[in-house]
């Protein structure tokens, strides 16, 4: 928007005053993320509710005397726009500010920050909790409201469906267990997990959004259904399949409860151990060929996205050297290559309910995070990374490999354990022969890690041993954060608080150099207010003058 048309915007704004979807703070510098968040919750939920096409966030107005003030929250461009990140790291399932405008108005700085509202059939949480409005207050976002989300997408949400006729004996009563058992490690800090084995099974189902209210669902058959039960999903086989392909071959379906037959499938794989020789050593590194976390995130993600309207299954191909994963239905939201590094969430899922479902029972994480979980363990067990092939338009196939690719990537890997991901994506582009820009060409020559001319580059066999060619990767590469938070903490448990100046004089050198003053400083806020939500440290000083302790 122009400075004109922020302008009339605020004024319409103001003119309405604040209600469920609007509100209007002065807001220092200082103003609490956390608090942000919260309004964040609330507007976007009640945005959904009222089929409003956003909800506004105004700082540098008082509300009392509906005037304007203006505002010095986050005087800097870069800190200013840095929220949209702490927002969406946030919220559940993520998202964040559409826009966040700046209006020089005469009378002072405004902020306008315009929020989604929440999407269909999904309610928005911060920090775990779901906020609404009642009038111009902030308050928990009741249960009415938040059936009223969703229950948006059920008519167009196959795993939300009731299933006529089915009762809670259709469960299997092994799977009933197991998900109250992962219910509870999830909500440790929340219920007593005697609380949760109290609960009757209806009662249980309903908070683990399993079932609608109290009826069978759909997603309660997928999840915990007795195998003899699957018929009430026909046409749908709900199935996964295990094929053995090679010299020996084999087969294997497994039917529900998925919660369970998930685990059947993966013990059905041949996971040997692999040995991998590091550069100039005699003893080698062994290694299974898959990660078990790695390969129940790749079938669980399958049966969050498959497309069950297809009425298709999912179907696991074993090879002497790889997994490929089959699901029914396109890939929902954006491309594969936007999660690896793991700052992308979608906005949007082919089956909310039962995503959420298997969100509740530990299944799945934060939906959009299990791509960049697969890519980090394969790069830590020196292998190849996944690869998804996205040819056919109805259907998404994942190949996790279980061998060497080139052996001088693995041998690189074991050599040089400080690479980020960005530059281990690179270089496993290289090994598999596919093209890179020419800006991660020129970083990873510069840093002796390929060679070749384009576009037949590989990966160097060994890496150079100039001392400044290496200095300079080190000092511009990223650490991961927990090796920043283990100093932060590791300094708080010997001189037991720290202000925020002894924070920046202990992480400000060690911070890549590629990174301005400006983006060391929200590096080092966001690190803290991470920290502070995890429960590692809290601000034991005052939100101008912070002192940092470990938390009790």
């Amino acid at each position: 928007m122009t400075q004109q048309e922020l302008g009339e915007l605020l004024d319409r704004l103001i003119a309405v005053w604040e209600n469920e979807v609007v509100e209007f703070k002065r807001a220092g510098d200082g103003f609490n993320t956390n608090d942000i968040g919260r309004y964040f919750s609330a507007l976007a939920n009640e945005a959904n509710l009222r089929e409003i096409g956003a909800g506004w966030l105004v700082f540098g107005v008082d509300n009392k005397t509906r005037s304007v003030v203006g505002t010095d929250f986050r005087p800097e461009a870069e800190r200013l726009h840095g929220l949209k990140k702490q927002i969406a790291d946030g919220t559940e399932p993520s998202i964040t500010f559409r826009e966040i405008y700046e209006l020089d108005h005469p009378d002072g700085r405004v902020i306008l920050m315009e929020i989604p509202p929440a999407p269909r059939g999904i309610p928005i949480s911060w920090s775990g909790h779901y906020y609404g409005r009642a009038g111009e207050s902030l308050l928990a976002l009741g249960v009415d409201k938040q059936d009223t989300i969703r229950q948006q997408t059920i008519l167009q949400d196959w795993t939300a469906q009731v299933v006529p006729d089915a009762t809670f004996d259709d469960l299997d009563a092994e799977a009933v267990a197991a998900a109250r058992e992962s219910f509870a490690q999830k909500y440790i800090g929340r219920f007593a997990p005697d609380e949760v084995a109290r609960w009757t099974v209806a009662e249980f189902a309903d908070r683990a959004r399993l079932t609608q209210a109290g009826k069978i669902t759909r997603t309660t058959l997928l999840l915990l259904g007795k195998a003899e039960s699957a018929w009430r999903l026909n046409p749908n086989p709900a199935q996964l399949t295990w094929v053995l392909e090679g010299q020996e071959q084999a087969y294997e379906h497994f039917r529900t409860p998925f919660l369970l037959t998930t685990t059947h499938l993966y013990q059905r794989i041949r996971n040997i151990q692999i040995r991998l020789l590091p550069p100039d050593q005699l003893v080698p590194v062994e290694v299974s060929k898959y990660d078990r976390r790695t390969v129940l995130e790749a079938l669980h993600n399958c049966i969050a996205h498959q497309d069950y309207t297809r009425g298709g299954r999912i179907v696991v191909i074993e090879r002497i050297d790889r997994l490929i994963f089959e699901n029914v239905g396109a890939f929902y939201e954006g491309q594969p290559d936007e999660y690896v590094t793991g700052s992308k969430r979608p906005k949007q899922y082919r089956n909310p309910f039962l995503t959420q479902a298997m969100a509740e029972l530990n299944m799945i994480d934060t939906i959009g995070s299990g791509i960049h979980h697969m890519h980090s363990q394969q790069a830590k067990r020196y292998l190849p990374l996944p690869d998804y092939d996205l040819t056919e338009s109805n259907a998404v196939r994942l190949t996790i490999h279980g061998g060497v690719v080139d052996l001088a990537y693995s041998q690189l890997l074991m050599q040089r354990t400080d690479l980020s991901l960005v530059d281990i994506l690179a270089l496993d582009r290289v090994q598999k022969r596919l093209p890179i820009s020419p800006e991660a060409s020129q970083r990873l020559r510069k840093a002796g890690l390929i060679e070749g001319r384009s576009p037949n580059l590989h990966v160097a066999a060994v890496v150079a041993e100039a001392a400044d060619t290496k200095a300079t990767y080190i000092r511009t590469r990223a650490q991961d954060d927990a090796h920043y938070i283990k100093l932060v903490t590791d300094y708080l448990d010997k001189f037991g608080r720290a202000t925020r100046k002894d924070i920046d004089a202990l992480l400000w050198e060690k911070l890549s150099d590629g990174l301005s003053d400006v983006q060391k400083h929200n590096k080092i806020s966001n690190l803290l207010g991470a920290m502070r939500r995890a429960g590692t440290v809290e601000n034991a000083g005052s939100r101008g003058l912070p002192s940092w302790i470990r938390a009790r």
